[in-house]
């Protein structure tokens, strides 16, 4: 029995282009001391695991002349090996080589005659770390029927759990007459099939109109001497790579925030994001005239039965917040960002952290996932950032009895937004991973640093605590300055 995408997952297909793909990618770094875990290991692990996630070894297959929605199918030909690869950093490798290696990866779309997904086994990171990059499609990981790969690798000790080879057989795939014949008979059997192709063939027309004119009103713009209509620092035509930046933190320290200053983690997250903004456009050579806020959708998880239960055990919709990045005050910028989500929380829809961080398995991986689908499908609505907060466990995991020690979320740019923020909690640290187009936001390393600075500036607001060190975001901004003009 093959099952077919829903109009959502044709949605997201039809928009998708060279110059922004639709893939989530995690980045995870393990210490293997003792472990033995390398790419062989790995290549095991993903063998064992992947029958957990069916999806990972079916590709999509169209409907001749467009009858239905297309469908999924066992790949005849699956090759673990290919989608499981090694590669390498001269050593000793950096951070910096190694995020420049995975925004190399994540520029690339994934070739849609196979099963949407690739793994990187990267060694050769300083300290004798490897890294693991996991790179799915955003209708691969729907988070109802198919969870992400990585939530399904990592255990909660040291000692991995038993291995189990499936005897998993590939079914023969469907013929270009048997794909016309099912469509047919899910026509007449459900309705709704035909339904949902038209609406989907719809739906497809409609978002590439909205390019369209989006174009075109970019154009008109230009053309007219002044920017191009709705161009915001955040925004513009993308090329097709990317950078990838990346910042450790300390959860302690939001926890010390909230404390002095009440709100949430969340809010601290947010507002620290708020202020990071603040200091890279400070930092541009442009102005921040008419930049008082940037529009920003936050997929929060809620509890409500008349929307779809994801497999993280609540539905996740869009939240609209407009960042601050106005104000001067790091203290009135978090109350700002905690009175916008008042709203929210007064509800009683909201769900508790450390509810999701409880989930089996590694679940930010697909939280994250599923925001960026649910921030693609609010694209509309004139956003100009879209930031996915998540909370994952505050205990070590490991894959193959490697601990992890840090694990990085790499969000995909939607059509003209040049940024996308993923932030991950785990085990004591919190940790953010930067998307931006490479040609638009050459200095996305400041935005990366100006975040570590706005975390300090609001701990500088806590009595009787220690004044943290400035100067770092003008130093940032001189050797990206410097970069440029070389």
């Amino acid at each position: 029995m093959t099952e077919r995408l829903r109009p959502r997952d044709i949605g997201v297909l039809a928009v998708e282009s060279a110059s922004a793909p639709r893939h989530n990618a995690t980045v995870e770094i393990f210490d293997p001391a003792g472990s033995g875990f390398d790419y062989a290991r790995l290549v095991e692990l993903v063998g064992d695991r992947i029958s957990f996630v069916p999806r990972y070894r079916q590709r999509i297959a169209k409907v001749p002349g467009g009858l239905a929605n297309p469908v999924w199918v066992d790949d005849p030909d699956f090759d673990l090996g290919y989608h499981v690869r090694r590669s390498a950093l001269p050593r000793p490798g950096s951070c910096e080589q190694l995020f420049e290696l995975v925004a190399r990866i994540v520029s690339r779309p994934l070739d849609r005659h196979r099963p949407l997904w690739e793994a990187y086994f990267i060694e050769g990171l300083e300290h004798g770390r490897v890294a693991v990059l996991s790179k799915s499609h955003e209708v691969l990981v729907d988070g109802v029927h198919t969870v992400d790969l990585a939530q399904v690798l990592l255990d909660r000790t040291p000692d991995p759990r038993p291995m189990h080879h499936d005897d998993w057989r590939p079914l023969s795939a469907p013929s270009p007459m048997g794909l016309v014949a099912g469509a047919i008979n899910d026509a007449v059997s459900g309705p709704v099939t035909a339904l949902d192709a038209a609406r989907s063939r719809l739906d497809t027309v409609v978002r590439s109109a909205d390019s369209i004119l989006g174009q075109a009103a970019s154009v008109i713009g230009a053309l007219g001497g002044g920017r191009p209509a709705g161009e915001h620092p955040l925004g513009g035509p993308l090329s097709q790579q990317r950078r990838v930046v990346t910042v450790r933190t300390d959860l302690q320290d939001y926890l010390d925030i909230r404390k002095e200053h009440g709100g949430d983690v969340h809010d601290v997250i947010l507002a620290t994001i708020a202020g990071a903004l603040r200091g890279w456009l400070l930092g541009r050579s442009e102005s921040m005239s008419g930049v008082r806020h940037v529009r920003t959708v936050v997929p929060v998880s809620v509890s409500d039965r008349d929307l779809e239960t994801t497999s993280l055990g609540s539905p996740i919709v869009a939240y609209f917040v407009d960042l601050p990045v106005g104000e001067s005050s790091p203290v009135v910028r978090l109350h700002q960002v905690s009175y916008a989500f008042k709203a929210h929380k007064e509800t009683g829809r909201g769900v508790a952290a450390n509810r999701l961080a409880g989930i089996a398995g590694f679940a930010p991986s697909t939280f994250h996932a599923i925001g960026a689908r649910v921030a693609g499908d609010e694209v509309r609505r004139g956003f100009q950032l879209s930031v996915t907060n998540v909370p994952g466990p505050q205990s070590p995991l490991y894959a193959a009895g490697a601990r992890m020690l840090e694990t990085y979320p790499v969000h995909p740019l939607l059509p003209g937004h040049a940024l996308a923020i993923g932030v991950t909690s785990y085990d004591g640290r919190v940790f953010y991973g930067i998307t931006a187009d490479r040609d638009r936001i050459h200095d996305a390393d400041v935005l990366g640093q100006c975040v570590s600075d706005a975390l300090a500036e609001l701990l500088d607001t806590i009595g009787g605590r220690a004044r943290a060190p400035r100067g770092r975001v003008k130093k940032a901004v001189k050797r990206a300055t410097s970069k440029k003009t070389r």
